[in-house]
């Protein structure tokens, strides 16, 4: 087909993150700059299930100066047509109808997996030469990219979560408190840590840790031993970091009885309510005053303040590339990839081998909790040790703090100095 015949769509999937303006801007050059034009889709899918798609058209004009700006120029949703055969199947009518040669989706695994079924269904239309590649967004940082490949918005959400966090502590310091700080995450743990190391917190907690189900009282416990180390050092203060995927891999056990757990109207815990930070703090607190300790705490969760933050140098850099190779992956003829760049290469991996065909979801990339970028983190955090219960006198202090003999704190407190010792 001519160049100039050719006409890319844009559509921005999933919740917003630093870095997706520039992606628009890039990509908009570049095709442009090729001869190809360019329109973007107004709020994901949402209208292109309806009978009306809004469209703007791009020029880069429009997109030349948009790469340092949070948030999203054609804005985002959660609509997904991937699983419903209609809604997809009239989303592929638009597309085609419009005219759309190439289709640029941006967004995380459902994205993808929209993505990927678009191309099979104008594909199924007879229309061999429509072409669709993903860029990968999150800012959790959990797609299946190699390790050490992050996903955009994720350095503009660690450094913004970071200064969150040591305000926190500042404060914490200054009034003699704790925080506990709940970080977005889903299931894996990369923003909790990331942000955690940045900002020096005292201890952070990250679902990798546990071989199994998470007990509420063990995450409590984690956190009432961090708090003794701190006392028996003359330290009333502190931040605790934990991540939001805690709650994924939660015995439901732990929290079936608790009234701080909103529930449908058939009795089922609506985990996605759940104010994870208030359950552990309130736990921590009866922990600590069946000690006789008297401390305050405040939960606080970092999340929604971090998605549309104006991205970093690291994220407009990296973004604008993800947007340029987009377009050459095109203009080469690739189709059914996702957009990655690996040393510094533009490497692209085909949706077959990341998306499962069966749930439609790419696989979730957790923290190697024996990398160095944890092992570090691991070192520098104030948790119980295994040497803290070897040292008679370091146990003394700890034990006298909790009001326990030695060995009934060993006993009780053993068993936490197994989660990924340093």
């Amino acid at each position: 087909m001519a160049a100039s015949k050719r006409l890319v769509g844009i559509i921005v999937g999933g919740g917003p993150a630093p870095g997706i303006n520039g992606v628009i801007s890039a990509a908009t050059i570049e095709a442009r700059n090729t001869g190809w034009e360019v329109i973007g889709f107004l709020d994901g899918y949402k209208h292109l299930v309806g009978p009306n798609p809004e469209v703007m058209p791009l020029d880069i004009s429009d997109v030349s100066r948009i790469h340092n700006r949070g948030g999203s120029l054609l804005r985002t949703s959660r609509t997904n047509p991937g699983k419903d055969p209609e809604k997809l199947k009239q989303v592929v009518d638009h597309l085609l109808r419009i005219g759309v040669t190439d289709l640029i989706s941006i967004g995380g695994d459902d994205t993808a997996f929209t993505a990927s079924r678009v191309s099979a269904v104008a594909r199924e239309e007879r229309r061999a030469d429509f072409r669709v590649v993903h860029v990968p967004k999150t800012i959790d940082n959990d797609l299946p990219l190699p390790e050490g490949t992050p996903t955009f918005g994720y350095e503009t959400a660690r450094q913004v979560g970071s200064v969150i966090v040591q305000n926190l502590a500042e404060d914490a310091r200054s009034i003699g408190r704790w925080f506990l700080v709940v970080a977005m995450g889903r299931k894996a743990g990369h923003l909790a840590l990331g942000i955690g190391k940045a900002s020096g917190a005292t201890v952070i907690l990250i679902p990798e840790e546990f071989d199994s189900a998470v007990r509420l009282d063990t995450v409590a416990d984690l956190v009432v031993t961090s708090i003794l180390k701190r006392l028996a050092g003359g330290r009333n203060y502190g931040v605790a970091v934990l991540a939001e995927g805690l709650l994924e891999k939660m015995d439901p056990a732990d929290l079936q009885h608790l009234d701080e757990v909103p529930r449908d109207e058939f009795g089922h815990m609506l985990l996605s309510e759940v104010k994870f930070g208030a359950i552990v703090k309130h736990r921590v607190e009866q922990r600590l005053a069946e000690m006789g300790i008297k401390l305050r705490m405040i939960d606080h969760v970092v999340g929604y303040e971090v998605r549309c933050a104006h991205p970093v140098a690291f994220d407009i850099e990296y973004s604008r590339h993800l947007g340029y190779a987009a377009v050459e992956l095109l203009k080469q003829g690739r189709s059914n990839v996702l957009v990655s760049i690996q040393g510094n290469f533009i490497t692209p991996i085909a949706f077959d081998q990341i998306i499962d065909p069966a749930t439609g979801k790419m696989g979730v990339r957790m923290v190697n909790i024996s990398s160095i970028h944890y092992r570090i983190a691991r070192k520098y955090m104030i948790r119980l040790e295994r040497t803290d219960l070897e040292d008679p006198e370091k146990l003394g202090k700890l034990a006298a703090l909790a009001k326990m003999t030695p060995e009934s704190f060993r006993q009780r407190f053993e068993p936490l100095t197994r989660l990924a010792s340093s």
